[in-house]
């Protein structure tokens, strides 16, 4: 017996019947729908601040952000971004110096600048200078993403056990990746020395200037090879620019992309806060 029983007819009327419509929709539909909702029903999206550092790292993660948010929220659709930068020089003169305070006051100086921009919170495109994270984190005016985290979480979900570094010769060297992979229990190696040098070189002598040449792939290959015959699972493209010369498909490891990881945990936050 479904509901109660219906009430008397006089003579002359129509029993009433009450109609149900039901619209199946697609899955892409769903997802337009609840894009749409998230947007309407929390008025606005959270705007991500890009405190800048190397022009070619900066803008593969804007560009994908971009892209993220059109997956995320339909056609040509993102949160709102906006972008900082001082120059690469800058920041160099204060790394090639060892002075780390240097690095996290042009870092606190894009972040005020991002912040009064309306900005929500923030995310650097650049491993190297998150060694001077510890000097802003606290005096930031917006809360941010760290790369290396991001890229240890991403690690933790494909139940990576070691992972090989590949950056700049003061990331390779430096405590950024040390530091997070060790709080989430996995291990890692960096190349010879030798090799570091020869990887920071072609880094900042070329990728920086959107220079991607065969034979600095064919080095990395080799280096990425060697990574895993010491038992690395994946390799980490700690450098946001070597996932223009180093893809997936030329990897003899799985990559973790810094840049694409970083980028899509930012649209995450915009999106689900």
């Amino acid at each position: 017996m479904w509901g109660s029983p219906p009430s008397a007819v006089r003579p002359g009327e129509a029993r009433g019947f009450v109609t149900t419509v039901v619209v199946v929709k697609s899955p892409i539909e769903n997802q337009k729908c609840a894009a749409h909702s998230l947007k309407t029903e929390n008025c606005m999206l959270r705007h991500i601040g890009i405190v800048a550092c190397s022009t070619e790292g900066a803008a593969l993660c804007y560009r994908t952000i971009s892209l993220e948010g059109a997956q995320r929220l339909g056609p040509h659709d993102h949160p709102e971004v906006s972008l900082h930068s001082h120059s690469l020089a800058n920041y160099m003169q204060c790394i090639r110096g060892n002075d780390w305070a240097g690095v996290a006051e042009l870092m606190l100086s894009s972040a005020e600048k991002l912040a009064r921009a309306g900005a929500d919170f923030l995310i650097c495109p650049d491993n190297t200078i998150h060694q001077a994270f510890d000097l802003i984190e606290h005096r930031s005016p917006r809360p941010w993403l760290h790369i290396a985290r991001e890229v240890a979480k991403e690690a933790q979900r494909h139940q990576f056990k070691r992972l090989a570094i590949l950056g700049t010769r003061y990331l390779m060297e430096g405590p950024v990746y040390r530091e997070a992979l060790k709080a989430a229990g996995i291990e890692h190696r960096i190349p010879a020395a030798e090799q570091r040098e020869r990887i920071d070189q072609i880094i900042m002598d070329e990728l920086v200037n959107a220079r991607f040449l065969p034979r600095s792939l064919a080095y990395y290959v080799e280096v990425i090879r060697i990574s895993k015959e010491e038992a690395c699972d994946a390799v980490v493209l700690g450098c946001t620019e070597i996932p223009l010369l180093v893809t997936p498909e030329s990897s003899p490891l799985p990559t973790l992309d810094s840049t694409c990881i970083l980028a899509k945990a930012a649209v995450r936050k915009a999106v689900e806060g």
